[in-house]
């Protein structure tokens, strides 16, 4: 479901954009891909590219909050993400404690209030104490939910709520004429919000990666060669305006 997008004006380097007069989404995902790459090409080491990120993603949580989005979900690192060089993770897995250290209070002054999906009990101590830390913070706050998605695969995710919903049917607190699409979406990690109306990946790249793959069936796609790290609020805003244009049928006429 979308709702009026307020209409407000956006300068950027002496070029004024006009936005608004249409639908912008409830709840947004984010793929933010490119952050390594960007500090390559800078003869940089990826660690420069993961921190350099995370100014883009305080600019692009109150872009939406100016938009009135209700949820922003953010790919942070996914079960996949242990492939990579342990020092380039334990570099990542720091990134919450310092991004909720500076970031927090700016969060608490927009209304934002954090939560996260995925199997976070896996990760570091001090990962989970800041982001757990910044949960208790926000939780009385009302505005945007802001979802980082940390150890999260969507294929996990889908394994485990079929093995939770298996075992209430096993102990009958559900019986078999009860299943169905709402039921089973009520075991995922999303349970407590309405399916992403758009999904956004950076980087170039167009796919998945095992990214909120039950809860993407109806989702608006849009696909960007810019990196995160250069990830604007007009580029924002400019795939709010294109999914604005977007016919949504759901399967029909």
């Amino acid at each position: 479901m979308a709702m009026k997008l307020p209409f407000f004006k956006y300068k950027e380097d002496d070029e004024t954009v006009q936005y608004g007069d249409g639908n912008t989404p409830e709840h947004i995902a984010i793929i933010m891909d490119g952050n390594g790459r960007w500090a390559q090409r800078r003869g940089m080491p990826r660690f420069a590219g993961h921190k350099e990120g995370l100014s883009t993603v305080v600019k692009i949580v109150k872009a939406a909050v100016k938009c009135k989005v209700k949820a922003l979900t953010l790919y942070t690192f996914s079960t996949e993400n242990w492939k990579r060089p342990k020092s380039e993770v334990d570099f990542i897995l720091r990134l919450p404690k310092e991004f909720l250290h500076v970031y927090l209070p700016d969060l608490m002054a927009n209304n934002v209030r954090i939560k996260t999906i995925g199997d976070i009990e896996k990760l570091p101590l001090h990962t989970r104490e800041a982001v757990q830390y910044a949960m208790d913070r926000t939780r009385d706050n009302d505005g945007l939910q802001l979802n980082f998605a940390l150890n999260y695969g969507s294929r996990h995710e889908l394994l485990n709520a079929m093995k939770a919903m298996y075992t209430d049917l096993n102990d009958g607190k559900l019986s078999w004429d009860d299943v169905d699409e709402q039921h089973f979406s009520c075991y995922l990690d999303t349970a407590d919000l309405p399916d992403p109306d758009l999904l956004i990946r950076t980087g170039g790249e167009k796919r998945l990666s095992n990214y909120l793959l039950w809860q993407l069936a109806y989702t608006e796609f849009w696909f960007t060669d810019v990196l995160w790290p250069d990830f604007t609020e007009k580029d924002f805003f400019q795939a709010l305006e294109e999914y604005r244009q977007r016919k949504r049928r759901f399967g029909g006429l």
